[in-house]
């Protein structure tokens, strides 16, 4: 049988079987020298391949910007409730995260507006402290969620959420005494 050439590049083994008969030919690399070679390239793709998951995670990690907008009118005993502290949050598991916090107007009004980066939607509530009707000393806290048809993909809302006008006077459901706000 005629000799055949082959290119190699540099640093890759060839290894060369013969069929009976045949003389034996070595590897243009010594076995060991293609055991270090073969072993950087294979780090090599393992390392950049480890980059590519975490550019890729970080940017997934990292969320999108998203963000909402909430007013409503408070009253107590049918007048306008002024001073009312209100905050809209993000609901989290642990702990709540602020968005926005403000206070009613002499007409009982109120606009507040936030935004934040998360992987997930958001889960917009405000909460309402007031003390129509009660005189402990803390505050009557009223949480109002925010449909999820209000959260807008990026940092301005494109449409506000009005809670409409609630008369602080009455009882709500899932209503609590909140001394922390």
């Amino acid at each position: 049988m005629g000799k055949r050439h082959v290119l190699v590049p540099t640093g890759f083994a060839v290894w060369v079987f013969n069929r009976p008969g045949e003389n034996q030919r070595s590897s243009p690399l010594p076995p060991s020298s293609a055991s270090r070679s073969h072993g950087k390239m294979h780090l090599l793709t393992i390392t950049l391949l480890s980059v590519k998951v975490l550019i890729v995670c970080a940017g997934l990690l990292s969320g999108r910007k998203q963000s909402v907008a909430v007013s409503g009118h408070l009253e107590c005993n049918g007048k306008p409730a002024t001073d009312v502290k209100v905050k809209l949050y993000d609901k989290e598991i642990l702990l709540d995260y602020k968005l926005d916090q403000g206070t009613t107007d002499e007409t009982g009004s109120f606009y507040l507006r936030g935004s934040k980066k998360e992987v997930t939607n958001i889960d917009p509530k405000v909460n309402i402290y007031h003390k129509c009707n009660y005189d402990g000393p803390c505050f009557k806290k009223l949480d109002v969620v925010i449909p999820e048809s209000f959260i807008t993909p990026s940092n301005t809302p494109q449409s506000v959420f009005n809670i409409g006008t609630i008369n602080l006077a009455g009882s709500f459901s899932g209503e609590s005494i909140d001394c922390l706000n």
